[in-house]
């Protein structure tokens, strides 16, 4: 199973109020739904992991909290200034989530 991570984004919540509409006007199954949950898990994190080239280094002013669990990093940081070829964007505060991106491909655990 994949991470479900990115079912907190603006793309995984507008898939999960449509999949809800569909249910409520009974166009498709609860069951149908979850299935569209678990492959939008596993395509977003192959997707991510496979087509996305482009490099980001980050710097951070304060390293605020921090955390190990289950195989999952969670940073909390902050004055962090973040940096593309020339583009540099000054953030007072960020939360950084990082999982094994090993277990996309297998069956690891399932997160969030």
């Amino acid at each position: 199973m994949s991470y479900q991570l990115y079912r907190n984004t603006t793309l995984g919540h507008t898939l999960q109020e449509s999949l809800d509409e569909l249910i409520q006007y009974g166009q498709i199954t609860p069951q149908l739904a979850c299935k569209v949950l678990l492959q939008f898990d596993k395509s977003i994190n192959q997707t991510l992991a496979t087509r996305v080239r482009s490099r980001l280094t980050f710097k951070a002013g304060k390293l605020n909290t921090y955390r190990f669990c289950d195989n999952v990093w969670t940073f909390m940081l902050n004055d962090v200034e973040f940096r593309e070829v020339q583009e540099i964007i000054k953030i007072d505060k960020v939360k950084i989530v990082a999982c094994d991106g090993k277990n996309v491909e297998g069956e690891g655990p399932s997160k969030k």
